[in-house]
């Protein structure tokens, strides 16, 4: 078995060489943590965790040191010193450098891998912190103490929530469910609450156990998926939940050597989905034996009754095993080697699930038992045999004493609080709390610890017993100890030296040649009271023997052990040997011990004998204890004010610490403002040249929706024009056409009745005719006889003519009338039936028209309503963003106005300058324009041409005034003289060649300076320049 002392190093290799698979027990590396000096000791382990890999792992001791464990790289490092013990560690899941501890101060703190720095300090527990417990995505974290839960936010580090119970219900544990976002806690009173991350409201609880299985809920376990919810407590049953279903599924009974439950782990598996079937069970015996739920058979275990478990974790990719042993020691197994199945295949993910709601509801249908061996074959225990029976649970056994019951016929704790809080003793210190208030020094002896115990360990049941017990040690046994404080007794190792000298000078010899002092040999054994050397049977004989014997006995049985182990020690020849020799156990007969111990009482000479030095055992006082001051006060006092000054400095550190990261926090908290505020700025500008352009396109967009409009609105009015038109003409022409068939209709009816009218009368001529003839014939055949008769026959004849003419003429009258009438009536009515049903088609083929406009009408005027609430709403986000901009230009314009008002005045003083500068010039070419006027009239003198040269200079002087009224801004042109020039033109040619050259010198040299000094102008003052200003309504 590789073995790793970290010792004072703070970083190396775990192992020089990894063992493999065949490991002995699985065990892949046993890791300690020595101190050597003047009071030698190993420093134990408490808490172990793994990260979300699994292939690093978190350790911490009783002193608070914190080491990082790679597997995979085979380094350890040293990452913390947080001077105070341990009680719980996790991995933050999010940020992979960084960890929780939580400390003896009831304070959680954040602590970084790599630059070993505190991340944050979190407060608000009255007791310690048993677990922390992380989400599953690094955001939060819960801490659970026995009096609060309390939920973090791990990027902040606040508290958002606390949870807080009655004080007779305490809190076992609170966690978080894995894949999920619910929140698990169990309390004292077997209850069991499922509640909502979110809301923080509650799911469900489970319900009360069957009757006949309630047992004391005390520690629990959670498979990977999150469905299956194992508890434990003071008995060997064990309650296996479904999360799902909210009901027990089964309860399975451990074997009878298991009679309380110290702690649950799972053991994932890569192939089982993270339904883990393996389960880890540590019981009081410090054995940890792992179960399969399902078959209920136990696979290996770990640990023995002579190195025990304190506490285990398991890694999530499930290779390794890290376990706390009670000698304080850290063992990393490999699952691999304790399974032996590193070449058989992995189990199918797929099972056939039980329909447990057939079940019974009896406690012995669910309960089923855990029988030693494989599920593949039998597996034999020390005992060869295997056990089958069924236990059954008796209701009326008290479950506390059940666990206290101990074949050597003891009634106490085996180790239920020890080592698992701090390491050593039991919840607070009570014991040693107790010894520090007693006297100042016990809080300042290094080894006060070690000797009490195997006192805490004998009388953990009663505190007040033990207090006692070590005190009379400490008063009888432990005399002129503290002398020499805080250096070993070197009094009573001189005594004892000079004892061995007497009795075995060679030994003696032989440990001052190898330089081993007695702070070697001796100093060990009585600062633990043998209780690294002995076990715990060997222990009580020799304080049988101790208590019975004068306290100078104690010093001859340290004597007597070392005589008595001559042999080996004769042939050690290193320091680290013999460290080793008296650290740990040997091979040897405590008789022997004990009776040498009694020859040395009576063979030592009274000049050295202890017996001289030390008193008689004296007990406690009753009523009081005695005072206890037999020890150097000033040291005490100096070391406790020295620590807590470095206790006070080290707050005021952490407190400037986190000032200053507050300071740089808020510093770039501030320069964040700063960058988002310039952000802001440039998204705002943005944003308003982004409003100006959308603005700019929906004004463009509305005038071209305007101009459709008004071109839509055209050819509607022109196509409703030309509807009207074509309707009006078509409307015509249908009139025209009526009238026409009127007009042909009336002309035919007039053509037929002339012609049946002119038939009508050539028919009754005819008959007239015929009548007339037949009367003519009947007269000339009756001529004869009516001659007598004629003139009465003719008259008669006449008459009755003349009346039947009459009537005859006056019936065709009537018929013609009739006739007529009957036409006239049938043409008017023909006439007014046509008229009305021109109307009304006319009127139909209107309306119809006129409902199709409207409907088109209705139809556009719904568009451009539409339109017009769209273009409204634009219009009023455009005016109040108009507004804004208004608001911001005015602003800017009263800047440009007093800016010009500035730019006015230095203009002004500009053009007083160049006014000056002006007139200086004015002055120069008069100047010029004397000197050329006065060489003209020398000229003139000369060549007799008096008149011209007076008409030059009244020119001259013309000039001259002109020039002083033209501004200085425009081109001035200073000789205009082509009017008198062509006068004298040829006269004068010569001489106004030579003053025209001059004059184009002159003019030259001034449009130069001027030229010169615009620009000189315009440099220094430029021209302000005005931003467009766009007043909208």
């Amino acid at each position: 078995m590789e073995s790793c002392d970290l010792g004072g190093r703070q970083r190396g290799p775990i192992w020089h060489r990894k063992p493999g698979p065949a490991a002995r027990r699985g065990v892949i590396v046993n890791i300690i943590h020595s101190v050597k000096g003047y009071h030698s000791k190993t420093i134990r382990f408490l808490n172990v965790a793994f990260d979300s890999s699994g292939d690093s792992l978190l350790a911490g001791d009783h002193q608070g040191n914190i080491y990082v464990f790679d597997l995979n790289g085979n380094r350890f490092n040293l990452v913390q010193r947080t001077m105070q013990a341990c009680t719980a560690l996790a991995f933050n899941l999010r940020r992979k450098t960084e960890f929780l501890v939580a400390l003896a101060d009831y304070s959680v703190k954040c602590f970084d891998t790599e630059t070993k720095e505190l991340v944050s300090w979190m407060r608000g527990h009255d007791s310690s912190v048993s677990s922390i417990s992380v989400h599953g995505s690094g955001r939060y974290a819960i801490t659970t103490s026995t009096d609060t839960a309390q939920l973090w936010d791990l990027d902040t580090f606040q508290r958002k929530r606390k949870l807080n119970v009655r004080q007779s219900v305490g809190i076992q544990k609170v966690f978080f469910l894995p894949l999920s976002n619910t929140i698990l806690s169990c309390f004292k009173d077997n209850s069991v609450f499922a509640w909502e991350f979110d809301t923080l409201h509650c799911k469900y609880q489970l319900p009360t156990p069957v009757e006949g299985s309630v047992l004391l809920y005390k520690v629990f376990a959670v498979t990977r998926d999150g469905r299956i919810f194992v508890a434990g407590g003071k008995s060997n049953h064990l309650h296996l939940w479904c999360l799902e279903s909210k009901q027990l599924i089964r309860i399975i009974q451990m074997p009878a050597k298991v009679r309380a439950v110290r702690h649950l782990e799972f053991l994932p598996d890569s192939f089982d989905g993270g339904s883990n079937q393996v389960l880890g069970v540590l019981s009081q015996d410090n054995i940890m034996r792992f179960i399969h739920i399902e078959t209920c058979k136990l696979l290996f275990d770990i640990g023995s009754p002579e190195e025990g478990i304190s506490t285990a974790a398991t890694s999530p990719n499930g290779r390794y095993i890290a376990s706390v042993m009670e000698n304080g020691s850290l063992n990393l197994y490999s699952v691999q080697a304790l399974t032996q199945e590193g070449d058989k295949p992995p189990p199918p993910v797929f099972k056939a699930v039980e329909d447990w709601s057939k079940c019974t509801s009896e406690a012995n249908k669910l309960t089923m038992r855990v029988t030693s061996g494989t599920s593949e074959q039998p597996w034999k225990s020390k005992g060869s045999k295997i056990e089958t029976r069924l236990l059954k649970l008796q209701v009326n056994t008290s479950l506390e004493n059940k666990e206290n019951e101990l074949p050597g016929g003891l009634n106490k704790k085996r180790l239920q609080a020890l080592l698992k809080g701090f390491g050593e003793y039991p919840a607070k210190y009570r014991t040693l709390s107790a010894l520090a208030h007693w006297s100042a020094i016990f809080a300042e002896t290094p080894y006060i610890p070690l000797l009490a115990f195997p006192f805490v360990k004998l009388f953990q049941n009663n505190q007040l017993i033990c207090f006692e017990v070590v005190a009379t040690v400490v008063v009888n046994f432990c005399q002129h100890w503290f002398e020499y404080f805080p250096n070993p007794p070197v009094n009573i190792l001189s005594m004892m030296e000079n004892v061995l000298a007497h009795h075995d000078k060679e030994l003696l010899q032989h440990l001052i040649k190898y330089n081993v002092t007695s702070q070697v040999y001796a100093w060990p054994l009585l600062e633990t009271l043998f209780s690294e050397v002995l076990t715990r049977e060997e222990w009580l004989k020799v304080f049988d023997n101790i208590f019975s014997n004068h306290p100078s006995y104690f010093l001859m049985i340290v004597v007597a052990y070392i005589i008595c182990s001559r042999a080996p020690l004769l042939h050690c020849n290193q320091t680290g040997d013999f460290e080793y020799f008296f650290h740990h156990r040997n091979n040897l007969d405590i008789n022997v011990v004990i009776k040498e111990a009694y020859h040395l009482m009576e063979a030592t000479p009274l000049d050295i004998h202890p017996q001289r030095m030390l008193d008689d055992f004296i007990p406690l006082t009753k009523g009081q204890y005695p005072v206890f001051n037999k020890y150097p006060k000033f040291i005490v006092d100096y070391q406790t004010q020295e620590r807590e000054r470095i206790r006070q400095d080290e707050i005021e550190y952490l407190r400037e610490r986190q000032l200053a990261h507050e300071l740089e926090a808020k510093a770039q908290e501030w320069k964040a403002e700063d960058e988002a505020w310039y952000r802001k700025q440039e998204l705002l500008q943005e944003a308003e040249e982004q409003r100006r352009k959308m603005l700019l396109e929906e004004e463009e967009k509305l005038a071209e929706q305007r101009q459709r409009l008004a071109a839509v609105k055209r050819e509607l009015k022109v196509q409703e024009l030309q509807f009207l038109d074509a309707s009006r003409r078509r409307f015509l022409k249908y009139q025209q056409d009526q009238r026409q068939m009127e007009l042909k209709r009336l002309d035919d009816e007039i053509a037929r009745k002339a012609s049946m009218r002119e038939q009508e009368t050539a028919a009754t001529v005819q008959d007239v005719e015929v009548r007339r003839m037949e009367l003519e014939s009947q007269r000339q055949l009756f001529e004869q006889h009516l001659i007598k008769d004629q003139e009465a026959v003719t008259k008669g004849m006449k008459e009755e003519v003349d009346a039947r003419q009459r009537r005859v003429d006056l019936e065709d009258h009537l018929v013609q009338r009739l006739m007529e009438i009957g036409r006239e009536e049938n043409q008017k009515a023909q006439i007014v039936a046509e008229e009305n049903l021109a109307k009304a088609e006319q009127k139909c083929i209107g309306t119809d028209w006129r409902l199709q406009a409207l409907h088109k009408l209705r139809r556009g005027d719904q568009d451009r309503e539409k339109r017009y609430e769209e273009i409204a709403k634009l219009l009023h986000d455009n005016r109040v963003k108009e507004a804004e901009l208004l608001k911001a230009m005015r602003e800017a314009e009263e800047k440009k106005w007093e800016e010009v008002i500035q730019k006015k005045a230095q203009l002004e003083e500009e053009q007083k300058a160049a006014a000056a500068a002006d007139e200086h010039r004015k002055q120069f070419l008069e100047d010029k324009m004397k000197d050329a006027l006065e060489m003209a009239e020398k000229l003139q003198r000369e060549d007799g041409y008096f008149e011209r040269l007076r008409d030059l200079k009244a020119g001259r002087t013309e000039r001259g005034v002109e020039l002083q009224q033209v501004p200085r801004s425009g081109n001035v042109c200073l000789n205009d003289l082509s009017a008198s020039e062509s006068a004298s033109h040829m006269s004068l040619d010569r001489r106004r060649e030579e003053l025209a050259c001059q004059e184009r010198e002159l003019m030259a040299e001034v449009r130069r300076l001027r030229l010169k000094l615009t620009s000189q102008a315009r440099t220094r003052h430029p021209p302000t320049r005005f931003q467009a200003t766009k007043w909208t309504p």
